[in-house]
């Protein structure tokens, strides 16, 4: 119960602090402090850094007939302006005040979408331009646009009378220094680093003095050292984070260079180390491993990322800082969790999935966990956050770790993951021939007095994974509820039936096929897998039921066969 208490009291202290930054934040946006954020204007834009970013030209047509397809959902305007009308969905709100849609109108390269690419922003600064507050103002949404704006600068101002011209750069100055002045108190994470990455930005692509850029340089570099791990891992555990940074970082590396500034060794020591850790969690379809948030994966903008990596070699199978590990032969992939979650303050998306994993071989993923649907409503991210939709262990159906459902906490910082595991023991066990680990987790030691071990090893040709999972008790003697559901949750694209001697055969189509088998029977069971690109999909589940009592020490196997031999 001690760890639980002081999670509690770590939560009520964030709670507190954030309550704190928000009305520091009322404060600086009131009437008395809004004189702060005034200033010269920049008389221009010296260069338009890169964007990565995939680019539609289809969806300039879509916007310039006033229907905006953002962030999963459409709203039709009906000839108003988008800034002014009522729209509930909040992730379609900051994708929209976010402004990263330019990169369709620079894809189309037509004077009439850089002419609608105007007239929306002269409608969002007589909107929002002069008051400043939520959502256009807040402060990751801020660092997106200040990035956006720059980085198609040259579309925006593509034949823009000299009014427009200040008008932008005023604004654009203004979102700048309101940026500077609360990125300090900004909580600690992803968007704070962003808001970091566009202050670099500024101060390269705009007329400043050669302080700015040193002070942008220098507090750039100190938060990357903050939230990039030594094996290029983010410090939320989350692979989106990967993509979503390394979209924003290589543009900036780029910027310095063509600027002909020098980067800090910090900007280059992190890509160097993001990259390969991008292609850690990458199975060989393309697709990247469902952790701690991780949902869809658009594959062409990971490959365009990966363009820029120079190392063209394996991906490590070891991150210990991250906690993860990877296994990888005969054209047969694992990863796994074997990681603490990330600290209170960042752990809003990071899942209960401790010591779960992903299978894949060949083009195909087999084993996988439900992943999140980027899109959907709020009310079903528990449900994908729960230890029962990851491919790992669960003791008396019970997550291995909780989640504030507190109004009060969720209106502050959303929905935290708290009490997980505190210690996860991790060893590479691997030898001439194979491939495997063995990990431990002690989310249940405090509840149930159980601990949960897993060891996985692969075969050298990539044809077998052997586990198993067992439950040790720190006293020697099991509770009285200690029922265990192992969890194999598969892909929506596999077919799963038994053969006729009675094993479960996962088949997907035209692909080698894995065969199951277990100490305990296994029972087929109905799945959501959410990280679909259409939306969650109906899938299925294998599930191994025992009490630890009775069976303490549960292996199980999977194995490839090829098509034609298995048929």
């Amino acid at each position: 119960m001690g760890a639980a208490t002081a999670d509690g009291r770590h939560l009520w202290a964030l709670v507190a602090r954030e309550y704190w930054r928000q009305a520091r934040r009322r404060l600086r946006t009131g009437p008395f402090y809004s004189w702060r954020y005034t200033g010269r204007t920049p008389e221009r834009v010296l260069i338009a850094p890169p964007d990565l970013r995939l680019a539609d030209p289809q969806i300039a047509i879509e916007i310039y007939h006033g229907r905006f397809p953002l962030a999963g959902h459409l709203v039709e305007t009906a000839g108003r302006s988008p800034f002014v009308i009522e729209v509930g969905n909040r992730g379609w709100l900051r994708a929209l005040h976010g402004f990263r849609w330019l990169r369709h109108m620079r894809a189309a390269g037509t004077d009439l979408a850089a002419a609608n690419a105007r007239a929306l922003l002269a409608d969002w600064i007589a909107a929002h331009g002069s008051r400043i507050s939520d959502p256009a103002w807040d402060p990751g949404t801020t660092a997106k646009r200040v990035i956006a704006w720059l980085q198609h600068s040259s579309v925006v101002l593509q034949g823009a009378e000299f009014g427009f011209y200040r008008s932008f750069l005023k604004s654009l100055a203004l979102q700048i220094r309101y940026l500077r002045s609360v990125v300090r108190e900004m909580p600690a994470g992803e968007a704070r680093l962003r808001a970091r990455i566009a202050l670099a930005y500024a101060a390269l692509s705009l007329p400043a003095p050669a302080s700015a850029l040193r002070g942008a340089t220098r507090y750039l570099a100190e938060e990357l050292d903050r939230q990039i791990l030594p094996d290029g891992g983010h410090v939320s555990r989350n692979p989106m984070a990967l993509i979503e940074l390394l979209a924003d970082l290589l543009p900036l590396r780029q910027t310095y260079a063509n600027q002909a500034e020098t980067p800090p060794a910090e900007l280059i020591g992190a890509v160097d180390r993001m990259l390969p850790a991008l292609r850690f969690f990458r199975h060989a379809d393309g697709s990247l491993a469902h952790f701690n948030g991780m949902g869809v994966t658009i594959h062409e903008r990971v490959a365009a990322i990966l363009r820029h990596d120079e190392t063209g070699g394996a991906p490590l199978l070891h991150a210990p800082h991250s906690g993860y590990e990877r296994l990888s032969l005969g054209g047969t992939t694992v990863i796994a969790d074997t990681g603490v979650p990330p600290p209170l303050e960042i752990a809003e998306a990071a899942h209960a999935g401790c010591l779960s994993f992903e299978l894949s071989s060949g083009r195909h993923q087999f084993v996988v966990n439900a992943g999140i649907d980027a899109f959907g409503g709020d009310e079903v991210r528990p449900l994908a956050r729960a230890t029962a939709a990851h491919s790992t262990a669960c003791l008396n159906d019970t997550s291995s770790a909780r989640f504030t459902h507190s109004a009060r906490v969720s209106g502050m910082l959303g929905a935290p993951l708290t009490d997980g595991p505190r210690n996860v023991r991790c060893d590479r066990l691997d030898q001439p021939g194979s491939q495997g680990f063995v990990a431990a987790h002690d989310a249940y030691l405090a509840r149930f007095g159980l601990w949960h071990e897993r060891s996985l090893r692969l075969s050298d040709e990539g044809d077998l994974l052997s586990g198993t999972d067992r439950f040790i008790s720190r006293s020697g003697r099991f509770p009285e509820a200690d029922a265990v559901a192992i969890r194999f949750h598969l892909h929506p694209d596999v077919e799963l039936f038994r053969d006729n001697k009675g094993r479960l055969v996962l088949a997907p189509p035209q692909a080698d096929r894995w065969f199951f088998s277990s100490d305990v029977a296994p029972r087929v069971e109905e799945s959501i897998f959410f990280a679909a690109v259409g939306g969650p999909r109906r899938s299925r589940q294998v599930v191994l039921y025992c009490n630890a009592s009775e069976a303490s020490q549960v292996a199980w196997r999977l194995e490839k066969r090829r098509r034609e031999a298995a048929e």
